[in-house]
């Protein structure tokens, strides 16, 4: 049965209303959500960039049964695989249980800002590897030390450590990172109906474990409202991944996207107030194998969202 998830865009809201939208969702009948990890927004109208970690901690305790997932954590240069293991474990002792740890290799955007080396994305990728398994090592309690190709580890100990094995989901977009799942992680996680990647990560991993995707919904008065809210919030999506993982700064996204229309996002979202469209929208991820999807509506009326996934999307989805 599939899974849906409410997308919290730190880029968006302040930390107060990720909370609260946490938990009408909750209310609303979703079964998990999905918070962005940023120290910077995309675009200058999204306006937000509270630290997610924070977050988290706030929601895991205001909530009882939503799952609660990371969507995406780069652990391996803004962080120390260290720092996220230890947070990671917070979280799911605080949730009591109900943490997926979902990571991926990062965007300059955000990880820039300590000054360090901004590495090629097969180097990402290994320090990604490694960091991954830095968390199961030290998930298992007791005190541990590790030198590896990336990070040094010194005599650390976790001791709020979970009662279950946390899930890790990496964030895939092509051949090198599904390699990368299928060898170290749970299951994926990506932002398009890609059924090749949800075959290729379960072909080589020899699992069925979990695919998640994002699905962007414009939910809005009307079609033209949706497409001008997606615009002016969301264009970046418009771009690819090629260049959304390299551009260091909120200006150099402005400046990329300056000459994207609403109508060129048309074709990669479900625009307006009607049931069908999204329910379509939803049902190419569906379709391409996708057991958890996470549903972005950008905009400032996510209560509205949230009342309409309970109301009609849930309902019409089955």
């Amino acid at each position: 049965m599939t899974k849906y998830g409410y997308k919290l865009m730190t880029e968006e809201h302040g930390p107060k209303e990720l909370v609260r939208n946490a938990v009408l969702a909750e209310e609303a009948g979703f079964d998990f959500v999905s918070i962005s990890d940023h120290f910077h927004p995309w675009l200058f109208a999204q306006g937000h960039a509270p630290f997610a970690w924070s977050v988290l901690g706030a929601i895991a305790h205001a909530t009882s049964k939503i799952g609660i997932a990371t969507g995406l954590t780069c652990p391996i240069v803004r962080y120390h695989p260290t720092i996220i293991a230890q947070a990671a474990a917070t979280i799911a002792v605080m949730s009591d249980d109900r943490f997926t740890l979902a990571v991926g290799a990062g965007e300059r955007l955000n990880e820039h800002v300590t000054g360090g080396h901004w590495p090629a994305t097969i180097e990402r990728h290994a320090m990604l590897g490694e960091a991954i398994d830095i968390f199961r090592l030290l998930w298992q309690g007791g005190a541990h030390s590790w030198t590896g190709d990336y990070y040094d580890v010194d005599h650390a100990q976790i001791f709020e450590v979970p009662n279950r094995p946390i899930p890790i989901i990496v964030g895939v977009s092509g051949d090198r990172s599904v390699a990368l799942a299928a060898e170290k992680a749970d299951g994926i996680m990506t932002t398009e109906p890609s059924a090749e990647l949800v075959d290729g990560f379960r072909s080589q991993s020899g699992t069925k474990g979990p695919a998640y995707s994002e699905a962007l919904l414009a939910y809005a008065p009307t079609t033209e409202k949706g497409l001008e809210i997606a615009h002016e919030r969301f264009r970046f999506s418009g771009l690819g991944w090629a260049v959304n993982s390299e551009l260091p700064s909120v200006e150099g996204f402005e400046a990329a996207t300056k000459f994207i229309r609403p109508e060129d996002l048309a074709d990669s979202l479900s625009a307006g107030p009607d049931v069908g469209p999204h329910v379509e929208q939803v049902r190419k991820y569906t379709a391409a194998g996708y057991d958890h999807v996470v549903l972005t509506s950008p905009g400032p009326d996510q209560e509205g969202f949230i009342r309409f996934f309970r109301d009609e999307l849930r309902p019409a989805l089955g």
